[in-house]
């Protein structure tokens, strides 16, 4: 999963020579890279940060989880892989973040 507005393993080649310039240190492209070359990622999705804090309200408000985007994100995408999986199968998600760092963002503010 990954924030469909920063994408590392959709961006566009100028971005990707931008950060290895850079020296950014995990985005310059050989992490990237190294996971595609290990076939350690079956499928990659795309959120959008709205469906990510909106999920991320719903775990808040419904579920009592204090998650953050990144829990929203993981969650968002875990329901719909749910949505195509058969009787009797699972999936499972980590919420890797919490609230706390988003107060003061637009996204978590009143």
């Amino acid at each position: 999963m990954e924030p469909a507005t920063s994408s590392l393993f959709k961006m566009a080649p100028e971005i990707k020579e931008y950060m290895k310039k850079y020296s950014i240190p995990g985005v310059e492209g050989w992490i990237v890279e190294e996971i595609v070359k290990r076939k350690i990622v079956d499928e990659i999705f795309l959120v959008d940060d709205r469906d990510a804090v909106a999920t991320a309200n719903r775990l808040c408000r419904e579920e009592g989880l204090f998650t953050g985007m990144s829990g929203g994100a993981n969650v968002f995408i875990a329901l719909q892989v749910a949505e195509k999986m058969k009787p009797g199968q699972q999936v499972v998600t980590i919420l890797p973040d919490n609230r706390y760092r988003y107060f003061a963002s637009e996204h978590f503010t009143t």
